[in-house]
């Protein structure tokens, strides 16, 4: 009978997280809120603490131990050992990049109530670990984005100090007393219970962080790509050159997709998308935009850019610029050329056959 209860007991009780105590860190608070994302870890209790003892009686350990086996839920990463990264990746993990590695998917699939096994849950996790995960990564284990060395010999200096921005920094200052009184949860003589209780804040800042970015690219992000997709293989009906894009509606985050959709398309240079329109907003009088591609994500550089004469113009002395081929109703074109607009889509349309042209 006693064995019976015992069972009974270990199947009921929630299971405990552990991590190690002490100065806490971007990745662990992500590892612990991820986790605890998960029916089986949802009232999960949590030990901070490097006593391993203690550690031996929790179903999962992260951060700390000296152990990564995931058939046995050990997530640490500090042993001189350890080189994993996710898949076609070289960063090494932290502990949250091998719990998301792990328990991504799940997590995924349980937000997007899709099957685990889904495409769309596939694209979500390497969207998640790049956009977001990766980077904790990098910072925990003291991986720079640049090559410092390269950028010293390069003579490039930072404008201006930006580290106190970051979600790791954030992270790191609630490791110390709050000068604007954050609520204690413990007295002067419970330090281990006010250190607890700082660590939840960052578990729920970083927890928070991720869940705002899996939402939008689960609800935003990755619809886009079907609309981006099917304007893509109708572009030679935009236009015959196949380099005009042109959207249904406004607020479609285009950009990495058509870059992604481009290169298993196996495009030449030649035959790249070089300008996509789209309507303003979502009203049937909308005004529509025309923007110039950029030659990647990151760059201010355009493949082509609007016509250099219609830059900085506006209004009439626009559609004087564009003549009888373009109806009268531009609005404008930035002076860097990298966008424009006009009050029709037979209007942005006709500008973008001009610019495609010149």
């Amino acid at each position: 009978m006693a064995a019976e209860t015992a069972s009974k007991r270990m199947k009921t009780d929630p299971l405990i997280i552990g991590t190690h105590n002490g100065h806490f860190h971007a990745d662990e608070a992500l590892a612990v809120y991820m986790l605890r994302l998960l029916p089986d870890y949802a009232s999960a209790s949590l030990v901070r603490t490097r006593d391993p003892s203690l550690l031996d009686t929790c179903h999962t350990v992260v951060d700390v131990g000296g152990e990564y086996d995931a058939g046995k839920n050990r997530y640490d990463h500090h042993q001189r050992t350890f080189n994993t990264a996710f898949p076609e990746h070289q960063t090494k993990l932290s502990s949250a990049g091998l719990v998301y590695m792990h328990f991504g998917k799940a997590i995924i699939a349980q937000h997007t109530k899709l099957p685990v096994d889904h495409s769309d849950v596939e694209l979500l996790h390497r969207k998640l670990y790049d956009d977001f995960v990766e980077a904790v990564d990098a910072n925990d284990n003291g991986i720079s984005k640049y090559d410092d060395s390269k950028l010293e010999q390069a003579g490039i200096e930072k404008r201006f100090k930006d580290g106190g921005i970051t979600l790791a920094s954030l992270v790191n200052d609630l490791n110390h007393d709050d000068p604007m009184g954050t609520p204690s949860r413990s007295t002067a003589d419970q330090p281990q219970a006010e250190e607890d209780f700082r660590f939840s804040l960052a578990s729920s800042l970083m927890g928070n962080a991720f869940l705002r970015k899996l939402h939008g690219a689960a609800t935003a992000w990755l619809p886009a790509r079907s609309i981006v997709k099917e304007a893509f293989n109708t572009r030679t009906s935009a236009h015959p050159s196949g380099q005009l894009l042109v959207l249904p509606r406004a607020g479609i985050p285009w950009k990495e997709h058509l870059y992604g959709i481009e290169e298993e398309a196996g495009l030449s240079p030649e035959q790249k998308v070089l300008f996509v329109i789209y309507p303003e907003k979502e009203e049937a009088d909308s005004k529509w935009r025309i923007q110039a591609v950029s030659k990647n994500m990151s760059s201010f550089e355009n493949r082509k850019s609007l016509p250099e004469p219609w830059r900085g113009v506006r209004d009439a002395e626009l559609d004087a610029l564009l003549g009888d081929d373009v109806q009268d109703g531009a609005v404008f074109v930035h002076a860097a050329g990298f966008i424009g607009g006009h009050k029709t889509e037979a209007g942005v349309r006709a500008m973008a056959s001009l610019a495609l042209a010149a």
